[in-house]
Parts: C-alpha cells; structure tokens; sequence
C-alpha cells in the first residue's frame, strides 16, 4: 500500500480544516500530475481499440470504482462514443446478456483483483471482446487478462491511514476523461454533435441551433433600400423588432436600419430620406446553422451590442431574424 500522506504535518493551527484540504488537493493533484507523465502507446492503443468498436464500450467496476465507472460511460455517451455501465454483480445474474458482440469491456479495479469482474472478463474471453483494464497493478489478475492496460501510477492515498480510495479514484476519474475527449477528438465530435445528445437545460437551450429559435416568412423586417424613411417608420414599427433589413434589387441585405440609426440621424428633412441614406452598412449577421450561444455571443459583442440579428444564407439573402428576447425566453440568455 503507498505511504498514507501525513495531514497533521499540513494543517495550519488557525484554520485546522483548510489544511487539511489543502492535504488532499496536493496529494491528489500529484497523482494527476504522475498520471499525466506516465501515459504511453497504451493509452494510443486503447483509444484506436475503442474507436475501432462497432457495438458499445461496456464499462464495469465495483464499490468507487464502479461509482466512477458510471460516470465514465456517461460521458463517454454524451461524447459520442456508444456506452453503458454493468454492475459486475448484476453481470453473474443475467446482465451479462447485455453485452454482445461487437462490444468492448472497460474493467476499472485499482487492485485488479476485484472477484465480482471474473465473469466479465471469462465473457469477453469466450466471445472474443476486446477488454481494456485501468488498474493500479501491473501484475494483477486483471492486469494479466486484459488485451490493453492503462496503469494508474503509484501514489498516496490522500486518507491520513492510506485506507479511503481518494488519490486513486481522482485518478480513474481522470484518465476516464481523457479517454472520452480522446475520442471525441479521433471521432470529430462536434458542438452540433453535442447539441443532440444535450437537449435538455441550459446547456441544451446554448446548443439550439439559430434556425431553430429565429423569425422567418412575413414576420421578418424587410424593405427595399430606396424605401422613403416615412413608410420604413411604418414598418419597423409594425413588425416590432426595432429594425429593418434593406434590400438590394436581387434580395441580398445591404444594410440594416435601427433606433439608433434613427436617432444619430433625427432631423427637419428624416422623413424626406430613403433608408439607404440612414443604414447601416456593416450589419452584424449569422448563419442558420450558428449556435444559439454563438448569436448571443455575437450580439454582445463590443463595443456595439445588438439586439437583434438578420440570418442570412451565403448569398446573403435574409432567411429570418432572431431577437435577444428569442434567446431569453430559450433559456440562452
């Protein structure tokens, strides 16, 4: 077992609690950083066996590490990588029928010697699935089963009596993680990718796409650029955006009329000009295909934020218009 870390030695008098938190947070940051230095071909291998997989990675694992087990294969799944968890246990009494062919088996024991994993890893032999063991042990039971196997470095728990999976643990967590961007990466999962996995929340709201949230048809502010200032008045005031889109003979969007336009222009002679006379002529656009997030974003920035944006095709024909209140009410904003 690695020498426990002494966490009397870090605590401050004064505040007995925070040091030894900072205890634990150096002790498992070092076994981060060990981790991070010790990857090799392995991890390479292990990546291009679990993108090569047509089926799904089955993860498995018992006590903390069947808890960080299930966190891996959920963000392994919302990555874009197929996976589920199987509770070793569950396994022996029927789940083992979940895992089939074409699937691959993700075992995670820091001793490598858990006995609940043995039938998991005698299905993976006698159907020939590749298995991929994180464990602590290079000569484990575990360890010597398994096609490929990424070792956890050794470091010390941060328990004070070395006992608690902690260090441990955090490492599996991570190299869980680097596994699943990893892949990501091989697969080039995308955020529009993402957004499909991630209906849900705010998170989900951010990955909606423009085309999802924005105005279109008749609801979209739209004149000829010639159109006299009087009826453009009209009609920004009765589409209810604040603005107007003005139009070249050919449908493209040379400019934008807005309030403001209207204000640094106000004037005896306003209503005897045309709106190509007050636009302006670098309106701040999107694309259909844009991220929700991505139109806020552009509508914030400085030093000229916006409310509203014109979605355009790439000929720049207007196909809609997305307010800030558009966002606002997705849960975007």
């Amino acid at each position: 077992m690695d020498a426990a870390i002494p966490l009397s030695l870090a605590s401050h008098d004064s505040a007995p609690h925070i040091g030894v938190a900072h205890a634990v947070l150096a002790a498992e940051a070092a076994g981060l950083r060990a981790l991070a230095a010790s990857l090799d071909q392995r991890f390479e291998d292990a990546v291009e066996r679990l993108a090569a997989c047509t089926g799904r990675v089955v993860v498995s694992g018992m006590g903390k590490s069947g808890l960080v087990g299930r966190k891996i294969a959920s963000t392994l799944a919302s990555t874009g990588t197929p996976a589920l968890f199987v509770h070793p246990a569950e396994a022996s009494h029927g789940d083992l029928g979940m895992i089939v062919p074409g699937d691959a088996i993700l075992a995670l024991s820091n001793s490598g010697e858990t006995t609940e994993l043995a039938d998991l890893v005698a299905h993976a032999r006698r159907f020939g699935l590749p298995l991929l063991a994180m464990t602590g042990r290079p000569a484990s039971t575990l360890a010597r089963a398994a096609d490929i196997t990424l070792l956890l470095p050794p470091a010390a728990e941060a328990c004070p009596m070395g006992l608690a999976p902690t260090t441990s643990t955090t490492m599996q967590l991570a190299l869980g993680d680097a596994l699943a961007v990893a892949l990501l990466t091989r697969r080039g999962f995308t955020a529009s990718d993402f957004s499909i996995n991630h209906p849900g929340g705010r998170l989900g709201a951010q990955l909606r796409l423009v085309s999802d949230l924005m105005h279109s048809g008749d609801a979209i502010p739209l004149a000829p650029a010639p159109l006299p200032m009087d009826q453009a008045l009209l009609l920004m005031t009765g589409k209810g955006f604040g603005c107007l889109g003005a139009l070249d003979p050919d449908g493209r969007l040379l400019g934008v009329l807005t309030d403001g336009d209207l204000r640094r222009a106000m004037g005896p002679d306003l209503l005897n000009r045309r709106v190509c006379d007050v636009m302006s002529t670098d309106p701040r656009t999107i694309g259909p295909d844009a991220l929700a997030a991505d139109a806020l974003r552009a509508m914030n920035a400085v030093p000229r934020p916006v409310t509203s944006l014109f979605v355009l095709d790439a000929d720049r024909r207007p196909l809609g218009i997305l307010h800030v209140h558009d966002l606002l009410r997705a849960g975007v904003a």
